[in-house]
Parts: structure tokens; sequence; C-alpha cells
């Protein structure tokens, strides 16, 4: 079986840029399986990307290699980085991207290229770092061991002793918002706020409410969502990351 490289990035699809991207991988990576996480991470949002890279990359076969890139500090002081871990190999930016990695990963700060567009490491640094790692090189032949990345973990949930306080993480494009409340610490029958508004007691699935109204669950990331069946959640309530959810 070829390697499998994922990308995760804010590029869109509008323009070249990951078109770019992938032209270096299929260049200089041996036979490789490219597999396109997303490219609609909104621009800049290291957190929404933080979010959806720790749903997925676990989920990938011992010798993936991650290109993670939401980096609106390239080109300044902020460091490169590969990464090692359960068997993954990752690139990003060292802005917070990895902060869902086990504690003992092990990184390397990358040099950047001569030559290498300052607004563009993605394709120039990034990519060739990633292709190099599914080659087979190691990531300590790709620079220097650092033993201080860049960690910012999503936020977690805290009690004040008469409920469990959370917060909106992310919204899908669904307009679906996604807490950080673990399923199992919402107990069915239990009132769920969000922003300070009711929406109901915990369901199963969509299909258990009629369209238009508001349901929650967990969803298939493990946390308590909302979302109404049909329609946005955070339009009908007009909230979005960063509001306050109580169990």
């Amino acid at each position: 079986m070829p390697p499998v490289i994922t990308l995760l990035t804010d590029f869109g699809t509008r323009d070249s840029y990951v078109g770019e991207v992938r032209a270096v991988l299929a260049s200089q990576a041996n036979p490789a399986l490219l597999v396109d996480i997303t490219h609609e991470v909104p621009p800049g949002d290291i957190r929404a990307a933080q979010y959806i890279f720790s749903r997925v990359w676990h989920r990938f076969p011992r010798g993936t290699v991650h290109l993670v890139v939401v980096d609106p500090g390239v080109g300044t002081a902020r460091r490169a980085l590969a990464a090692e871990a359960a068997g993954q190999f990752f690139v990003a930016p060292d802005n917070g991207l990895l902060s869902s990695l086990p504690a003992d990963a092990r990184f390397v700060a990358l040099p950047v290229p001569a030559g290498a567009a300052p607004t563009f490491h993605a394709r120039d640094l990034f990519a060739p770092a990633a292709a190099q790692l599914a080659n087979g090189t190691a990531p300590t032949h790709l620079g220097h061991t650092i033993t201080d990345p860049v960690r910012a973990p999503l936020p977690e949930p805290r009690s004040d002793g008469a409920a469990l306080i959370g917060e909106v993480i992310y919204v899908d494009r669904f307009g679906t918002l996604v807490t950080n409340i673990p399923g199992g610490r919402a107990a069915p029958g239990v009132p769920l706020t969000v922003g300070g508004i009711e929406v109901g007691l915990l369901r199963r699935t969509f299909g258990d409410v009629e369209p238009g109204q508001l349901v929650a669950f967990v969803g298939s990331g493990g946390t308590v969502e909302v979302a109404v069946r049909d329609g946005s959640a955070a339009r009908m309530l007009g909230v979005g990351v960063g509001a306050q959810v109580r169990v």
C-alpha cells in the first residue's frame, strides 16, 4: 500500500494554492495516496483547524504523513515543525495546530529553504518536508530537535458545583454548535442551555424532533452538539464559538 499524505488547510479551492501543494507532493514523493481532509477552514482560524485535525488524524494508518497549514504568521519568526507520534508524521507551523498530539510526540524545527516564498511555506517548505517523510526520511534528518512546541489545547469544561460549564468550540457548515461537553457527562433528561437559552433535553439524533426544532445530542466526535433539524442552530440562537454551555 502506498503511503498516505493528508492535507488540511484554509486555502479553499477557488485559487491554485491547493493544486500547487499537491503538485509538489506528486513530484517529490514516491507514489502516495493524497487525502484532502478539508481546505475550507475559515481563513486564519487556528482553533477551528485544531479541532478538525484532533478528530481525524488518529483514524489514519501508521506511516501516514499529515500536512496541516493554517498559518497567519507565515514568513515571520514562527517556527516550522515536523513531528512524529503514534507511528504517524506531521508538518505544520508552530502555532498550536498540533496540540492534540500526545505528550510523547517528538518535534523538530525545520529550516526555511533558500528561495522559499515568504507567503507560501505550504508549497515551498511543508510540502517538500512531507514528501521526504513519505519517502522514509526520519524527522531528525530534516531539522533539529526541540522540546518546546506551542501547545494551545482546546478549552476544557469546568464545574461550578451546580452545573457543568463548557463552551461552543466549533460551528460546522450545517450551523451545528459543537461543544466541549463530553457526551458521558451529559445525562439524558438533563436540560442544556447555550448562551443562556434552554435548548431542551439530550436526544439521540435529528429525527427525534420535528423539522425546525432544536435538538441536543452526543455527536460523532463524542461531545454534546446542538442543531436544528433541517436548519441552523447558530442562526436560530444567534451564537457561535465561545458561547457558554451549561448542563
